[in-house]
């Protein structure tokens, strides 16, 4: 990969940590307090299913190369947050909430492959 790559998926990394941050918080405000309860990551939920259904997209237009690797990694990869999910998960098992901690694993894991399946095929047909 050479360094302009690098500074791109630096650059990408950098402005998609904003949107998680911004996806994330807007989510949660709006849709916190919702049916799976008060205390449960919607956006969190939200930022991942939303990063799992743009991979998706990626692998099934069989994008690669450097190309690849600045937008799945530098973009999505940043943006998404597999330890911000499991760090939510045991915060909730900690505090004695178990239907927020298997509600939260059991959906990422179920709509987390949906989303991925559908980027996959939209990939696909483009």
């Amino acid at each position: 990969m050479t360094g302009l790559a690098w500074v791109a998926v630096a650059a990408l990394g950098g402005a998609m940590a904003i949107a998680r941050f911004l996806v994330d918080s807007t989510v949660a405000t709006r849709l916190g307090g919702s049916w799976l309860g008060e205390d449960f990551p919607i956006g969190t939920l939200a930022v991942n299913l939303s990063g799992a259904v743009v991979l998706g997209i990626f692998a099934g237009a069989t994008l690669r190369g450097s190309a690849y690797t600045i937008l799945a990694g530098g973009g999505v990869g940043t943006y998404t947050t597999f330890s911000t999910w499991m760090l939510e998960s045991h915060r909730a098992g900690e505090g004695g909430d178990a239907r927020v901690l298997w509600a939260n694993i059991a959906l990422s894991l179920v709509a987390g492959l949906a989303a991925v399946a559908l980027g996959h095929w939209i990939g696909r047909l483009l």
